[in-house]
């Protein structure tokens, strides 16, 4: 993973909650294994529309349903006050800095020392290893760079297409009770909790 910062990512942002480890500040971007994940701009929204308002975005994500043009503006403005609180970081998934492909979230825990993730890829380029390679890439960044000792990921048991996601990067389900959370439309949905500790299959970074 190489990171590439710009000189104004010199110094981190500093978050709100002082047992947090501190993001990096925007603009920034990671690239290896094939993908550059970068921020999300205000040009993006119309692929943010594109990418989520999708059966199974609203199916197996906490994102609303429908997700129109207006929902994405409200998404990235919590997503910019959330990454300025040092809460969580929401990357754009590219092969190229380019066009969005989906998105990842690192969201330290406690004391920082756990990160969890969360990531969807768009309807129309799954089945290419776009995810795997991604929970990969930032589970190195979240060892390497935010200083985290366990990796987590929640998902649904009957989701199968994550479940064999989190298998490849080198995830295994816990033995934590499962999470029950609330969903936009009132249902209630039971994750599995994943975790991944340092010496699986996750790829150090490289500094740019």
């Amino acid at each position: 993973m190489t990171i590439r910062p710009t000189s104004s990512d010199r110094v981190s942002a500093l978050p709100l909650f002082p047992s947090l480890p501190a993001l990096p500040a925007s603009p920034f971007s990671l690239a290896g294994a094939g993908l550059v994940l970068r921020d999300w701009t205000d040009d993006d929204l119309p692929a943010m529309v594109e990418l989520f308002d999708e059966a199974e975005v609203a199916r197996w994500t906490p994102l609303p349903s429908p997700f129109d043009l207006e929902a994405a503006r409200r998404y990235l403005a919590r997503a910019r006050d959330a990454r300025g609180e040092g809460r969580r970081i929401q990357l754009a998934v590219t092969t190229d800095g380019g066009a969005p492909l989906g998105e990842v979230l690192a969201m330290p825990r406690g004391d920082g020392r756990e990160v969890e993730l969360g990531y969807a890829i768009g309807a129309a380029h799954r089945r290419r290893g776009l995810s795997s390679r991604t929970v990969r890439l930032v589970t190195g960044f979240a060892y390497d760079v935010l200083g985290s000792r366990r990796i987590l990921l929640r998902i649904a048991p009957d989701n199968e297409a994550s479940c064999a996601v989190a298998r490849s990067a080198g995830f295994q389900v816990t033995d934590a009770p499962p999470d029950v959370v609330e969903t936009p439309d009132g249902s209630r949905q039971t994750l599995r909790f994943w975790e991944h500790r340092r010496g699986g299959a996750a790829p150090r970074p490289r500094r740019g």
